[in-house]
């Protein structure tokens, strides 16, 4: 699912957007599977300062449903699944104030010098040994630079494209290793009630552990691809 309002009026704005997204496969090999999951959501506001500069404040919530897994092979061969995280944890919180430059109704690029941001893992094993956070500790409070470019196109009138870049340099920890969240949408109509998607998203963060043993961190690469039922509602 994906909302989205926009709201202008003079020189305030206000820009929310919501993602979500959960889905499963199921193949005679390998059993049921996670596929896809995901909670993202996003409010901005903006004060304008001319006709294509804001300044304002955006709060981003991105987190996931349900627990995920990362499955290994043992020395028999057989799969086993180990957790690798839960609903909700992580959860990445991040209140932002800086300065939004909108060159047209498409694009958007917003960047803040001074940004929070909380990772939350309600389980203290799994924040220890998966997400780099000390001993005991479930939330990790972060201060950075951040930067986000968010892209919506109607291409014709059956086809639309969309493209979230978020970029966070944490200043207390390496900051020249930036943590990357890029998701990308591109979705056709292809009846009146019937939509085609395909997605791709990409993560990278240099705190989580790469899930296979002996290995640096590593982009982790979602790719997509779905029928679903769509309809419109207009006011």
């Amino acid at each position: 699912m994906n909302l989205f309002a926009f709201y202008k009026q003079g020189k305030n704005s206000w820009d929310n957007s919501l993602d979500l997204a959960y889905g499963i496969v199921k193949t005679t090999s390998l059993g049921t599977r996670k596929a896809s999951d995901r909670v993202d959501l996003l409010s901005k506001y903006g004060y304008a300062l001319g006709k294509k500069w804001n300044v304002g404040v955006l709060f981003n919530l991105r987190s996931q449903f349900a627990n995920g897994y990362n499955y290994l092979k043992d020395i028999n061969g057989a799969d086993s699944a180990v957790l690798t995280s839960k609903t909700f944890a992580p959860a990445y919180i991040v209140v932002s104030p800086g300065f939004d430059y909108k060159p047209n109704a498409d694009l958007s690029f917003f960047i803040s010098p001074a940004t929070g941001r909380w990772v939350i893992v309600g389980d203290k094993e799994l924040a220890a040994n998966k997400y780099g956070f000390e001993d005991g500790k479930t939330i990790k409070t972060e201060l950075g630079a951040f930067g986000s470019v968010n892209f919506m196109k109607a291409i014709d009138k059956t086809a639309s494209f969309k493209s979230k870049l978020d970029l966070f340099s944490n200043y207390r920890s390496n900051p020249q290793n930036i943590d990357i969240f890029w998701t990308n949408m591109l979705t056709a109509k292809v009846t009146k009630y019937i939509n085609f998607n395909l997605q791709v998203d990409i993560i990278h963060d240099d705190d989580i552990v790469n899930v296979k043993p002996g290995k640096g961190p590593a982009p982790q690469i979602l790719q997509f691809m779905g029928i679903g039922f769509a309809y419109n509602f207009r006011s």
